[in-house]
This record gives structure tokens, sequence and C-alpha cells, in this order.
């Protein structure tokens, strides 16, 4: 059975002018010949992307959207028309999204916030604006200090709410943000807290030790790359830090008081040198 909106490891069944044909138990799922990698033969096994053309026919492609079924993604609007509008999400066919599951004004070359479905009426690819029927924390799926997905959803009082995994809602609070970041931006972040009520606090990064031990290697190669110095210390400024070192003055004292301690560095009155 191939999968619609997803990736596929197809054999290459027969050789057309227009292209090669996959197995998919029938008659074969057109990959057009722009898209054959040279040197395809029959027998091959290709790895493409299967959705639906123009005329709703299934076709595979080895070009790579920005996201497949299920993903939550960030598109940019193409096209709006009275039924809905159409999303560039990086193959030949844009991504409709009808009328019904657009939540905010769409305006074309603006960029929203989306999930990647099958449309329950028509069977074919679509979008929706409408995610939290998709968001849930009950039951979860995720444990204090995993390392998890993050994508901001949307901006609150205390912080940036955030989806985690494409499943879950999640808290960043203002004291846990070091960089400027925007609705859609996606990074690495971990489970901070889990609250009553299945409330969820996250943080960017790693946790605890693994991230220390992470920045403790940057801050020796920065060293190493400036001549065994640097003018940072535990009085600089949290946005020079982070200027510098992309990470927190928190984690930045933990790091050099770690190096400290393991003899690595040494303080002086105006930053931090390597110890040879």
């Amino acid at each position: 059975m191939v999968k619609m909106g997803e990736y596929n490891e197809l054999k290459v069944i027969k050789e057309k002018s227009m292209g090669v044909f996959l197995d998919d138990g029938g008659e074969g799922i057109l990959l057009p010949k722009r898209f054959v990698p040279a040197g395809t033969k029959i027998g091959d096994n290709l790895n493409v992307f299967l959705y639906y053309d123009s005329e709703d026919r299934p076709i595979a492609t080895t070009q790579k959207p920005y996201g497949v079924l299920g993903d939550i993604v960030k598109l940019k609007v193409v096209n709006v028309t009275n039924q809905g509008a159409f999303l560039d999400w990086g193959l030949m066919k844009d991504l409709f999204i009808p009328k019904s599951k657009i939540k905010s004004i769409m305006m074309k070359n603006g960029e929203y916030l989306v999930k990647i479905v099958m449309d329950e009426k028509t069977g074919r690819l679509a979008a929706t604006e409408k995610l939290e029927p998709f968001l849930s924390n009950e039951p979860l799926r995720v444990k204090e200090k995993e390392v998890v997905d993050l994508i901001v959803y949307r901006q609150t009082d205390i912080g940036y709410e955030v989806i985690i995994n494409n499943l879950h809602k999640g808290i960043l609070h203002n004291n846990e943000i070091y960089r400027n970041i925007s609705i859609g931006d996606k990074f690495k972040g971990f489970i901070k807290n889990i609250l009553p009520e299945n409330k969820i606090d996250v943080a960017a990064g790693k946790p605890g030790y693994i991230r220390v031990e992470d920045e403790t290697q940057k801050i020796i190669r920065l060293l190493k790359e400036n001549d065994g110095y640097l003018p940072y210390h535990d009085k600089s400024s949290p946005e020079d830090i982070y200027s510098f070192f992309e990470m927190s003055k928190k984690t930045f004292k933990m790091a050099i008081g770690n190096l400290y301690k393991q003899h690595k560095i040494e303080f002086t009155k105006t930053g931090i040198r390597l110890i040879e």
C-alpha cells in the first residue's frame, strides 16, 4: 500500500517517454521524466514523495516538500480565491487551504502556520489553519527533561505558546527566550516542568548537564579561535553573551564555572583565558 502525502520507497516497473512508472500494486504511479535521477533503470528502488496532480491523479516526485502529511509548517500564500488560498509547499502543484479551514485574513505573500491534512470530503491533500483539534495534552506522550521539537504557535503575556512534537501545547516563558523568535519558528527544546492538569513549561536547547557539556566545548573552541582569550565574564550583559556565544548568561556562567573547576580556563579582570 502506498501512502499519499508521504515518502515511499517504490520500485521502477516500466519506462515511458514521459518518465518512469513506480510499483503501487496496480498500473503504476508516474514519476515525470524531469524528476527521474540519471541512470535510473527498471528494478531500481526510488525514494519519492506522493501527492495528487492538477487532475487529481496520484503522481510521484523527487522534489522535497516543506512538509508531509501531519506536519505543522509555516507556508507562504501564492494566490487567494473566493474558495480559499493556495500555499507554496515546494512542489509543482500548490497546496490548497479551503476557506472553511482559514482563521486569519490570508494575504498573498503572507506566511501562515498550517497543518497538512487529508481533506475528509475530497480525499485530497490540503491545509488547515485550525490547529486546536489536533493538539491535546491528554494523554501526554512526553516526560520531564525529554528533548522535543518545538514550533512557536502564538504570543502570550508570559511568553510564547509552543507546539510540542506536533501533538501538545506548552509555554516558553519570557525568561527562557534569549533571541528573537516569531510565529512558525522551529527549534529543539526540552520539557522543563510538567504541572498540574498536564500544563507544560519548556525551554530551548538541551537540559542540564548535557547542555553545559555542549556549551563548554563551544567555549573552548571559541577561545582557541581567538588566541586563547575572550573579553566576556560573569559581569558581561546577557545580550552581549547571547550575541557572541548564542547561549543564555545562566548557561554561560555554568559552563565557565565548569571549565574553571577543570583548570581549563582562568579568569582575568576583563575576560577568560585558556590554560594551555
